[in-house]
């Protein structure tokens, strides 16, 4: 033991040297008095302090997965998903899983909140990781336990770099239906869901992410990227519903347990690519993309400008036509913003509205979009579906009336999009 602390000592020594930048190689004579002098009034981290011990890891990817509904299934299959590649000595996989009586009576049929530690297993049927924390009967419709489980995360798996997942039941900004209404992580236990602007409470208390992704439908909407654009380095999501399978966790995880170093656009792009792969690989259509938050200030301008460019041309009938055409998905209030503002500068007679709406499409492209996947289907509910004209994000476009709550937005208080809606909408 008295060995290992001296070792320990020396360890810390020569990293407080480091540290204080102790420069041996700059031709100077170096005055190792005045060095140690330097190196002395660096703060040593006490033996017995547990964080000492902790390995730093290259990443950690935590998901918060609320299955207290009926996607139960789908989160008892994600989880062996995540068992298939397992957690390394690089990079943690941490859960926080909920469930609820009544619709997958697998694995125990235990109810209520646990936290795991994923681990690598071979059975594709029972998740085998061990329990870290047994948390009772959580509200996970809460956005303030949203936060407290990044945080326990961040302090008992440190990592250079850290994702963060939200699964569930999505649906981005929407108005018409009442059993999903404007939000994330709908609880039936309680009877919550955390709304928008809650979804960027939990991310702000939380702290910062360098890769944040909702494995859940809608999301991938201006109303709700803005609201969480100073929470992540890049943010991941979906224009049109998820299929119930969602994230395949073992062909997204697998690549990063291989490259543990690769950045955070790195996997966000892993994220998109693995989800789309799976569903072109089965033909089932789907969206799948990654923004860069840096650039969401400046979208919300580009924004600003083609909408008052449009307001002041009076063109209510090309806004109105290229509404009804534009790409929209399950909640048919969200259209695809590129491919809108692509139909009216295709029909504007209007040289600021054009070049508004062009400058803006390139933003979209070139700047805010970092990449964008789509696979079309050729049957399912409504017939053959094409996303040829998804371009990563989408936006709040009614045909009447403005949603409960959409002024409590952080995105209509700073743009202009919901004065917007009203001009467009007026006799």
């Amino acid at each position: 033991m008295l060995n290992s602390i001296k070792v320990l000592s020396a360890l810390l020594l020569t990293a407080s040297f480091v540290k204080a930048e102790v420069n041996f190689d700059n031709g100077k004579p170096v005055n190792l008095s005045e060095e140690i002098k330097n190196v002395e009034s660096i703060p040593v981290p006490q033996l017995d302090d547990k964080s000492l011990f902790k390995a730093q890891k290259e990443w950690t990817v935590m998901v918060f997965l609320n299955a207290k509904n009926d996607l139960e299934r789908f989160g008892i299959k994600d989880m062996n998903e995540m068992e298939m590649v397992g957690s390394s000595d690089m990079v943690n996989i941490v859960v926080e899983m909920g469930r609820i009586k009544g619709y997958d009576s697998s694995n125990g049929d235990w109810t209520g909140v646990k936290r795991f530690l994923i681990q690598k297993d071979n059975d594709t049927n029972i998740i085998n990781s061990p329990v870290v924390q047994e948390m009772g009967e959580r509200d996970m419709g809460d956005y303030k336990n949203l936060a407290d489980f990044v945080k326990w995360a961040k302090k008992n798996y440190p990592a250079k770099k850290y994702m963060l997942i939200v699964w569930n039941h999505g649906s981005g900004w929407e108005k018409g239906m009442t059993r999903a209404t404007k939000g994330i992580s709908y609880d039936e236990a309680t009877g919550h869901h955390m709304n928008t602007p809650q979804l960027g409470m939990a991310l702000k208390e939380a702290g910062k992410v360098d890769v944040y992704g909702s494995d859940a439908c809608l999301m991938a909407m201006a109303e709700v990227i803005y609201e969480i654009k100073d929470s992540a380095t890049y943010i991941v999501g979906s224009e049109e519903t998820e299929p119930g399978d969602g994230y395949t966790y073992n062909t997204f995880l697998a690549p990063l347990i291989a490259k543990p170093a690769m950045g955070p656009a790195e996997l966000a792009k892993t994220a998109v690519d693995a989800y789309s792969d799976h569903y072109r690989d089965i033909g089932e259509g789907s969206t799948q993309a990654y923004v860069r938050a840096d650039k969401i200030d400046d979208f919300l301008k580009a924004v600003n400008e083609f909408a008052y460019a449009l307001s002041q041309s009076g063109e209510k009938q090309v806004v109105k036509d290229a509404m009804n055409q534009a790409q929209s998905y399950a909640i048919s209030e969200n259209k695809d913003l590129y491919h809108f503002a692509q139909l009216v500068v295709a029909k504007t007679q209007n040289a600021d509205v054009k070049a508004k709406g062009q400058a803006l499409m390139t933003f979209i492209k070139d700047k805010l979009v970092a990449h964008n996947r789509t696979n079309n289907s050729e049957g399912g509910w409504w017939g053959p579906v094409s996303y040829e004209d998804s371009h990563g994000v989408a936006i709040y476009m009614p045909s009447s009336g403005l949603g409960s709550g959409y002024d409590e937005l952080a995105w209509a208080k700073y743009s202009n999009w919901d004065e917007f809606i009203k001009w467009y909408q007026a006799p």
